[in-house]
């Protein structure tokens, strides 16, 4: 079986980066997400959506947030300049690995046509037993 993961609006929005809550999805007014819990909604237009990053959710967590409460923008991490060698390269006289071509990387594998499940070697569904040719 392969997971995938499901498309919606929050897969849109890339992280760190503040997005106005109205060009993203419509909608009653709502919270911020660190105003308290007695505050008023706000309009759409007047909150932010923020992706954040998440150790065991590569698709992150999206939070709307006020104007006050907004994250700041996460400055881009810049890569450190590496000194120039002085003495050139020698050449390599390995050969390159070979490259696997798609049909090597990906072999077709039969579906239940009730399930949509990958059949196993037998060839029988694991989730209804239906036979898969």
């Amino acid at each position: 079986m392969k997971v995938v993961e499901s498309a919606d609006w929050r897969s849109s929005i890339p992280f760190g980066t503040p997005v106005l809550v109205a060009d993203l999805i419509p909608g009653e007014p709502t919270r911020c997400a660190t105003c308290a819990t007695d505050a008023d909604p706000f309009d759409r237009s007047e909150l932010w959506a923020y992706k954040h990053e998440h150790p065991n959710n590569h698709s992150g967590y999206v939070r709307f947030y006020c104007k006050s409460h907004v994250p700041a923008v996460a400055a881009p991490v810049t890569a450190a300049v590496r000194p120039q060698r002085s003495a050139p390269r020698r050449e390599s006289t390995s050969r390159p690995a070979p490259r696997l071509t798609s049909a090597d990387a990906d072999p077709s594998r039969a579906l239940c046509p009730n399930c949509f499940v990958e059949a196993s070697a037998t060839g029988l569904c694991g989730m209804c037993g239906t036979q898969v040719v």
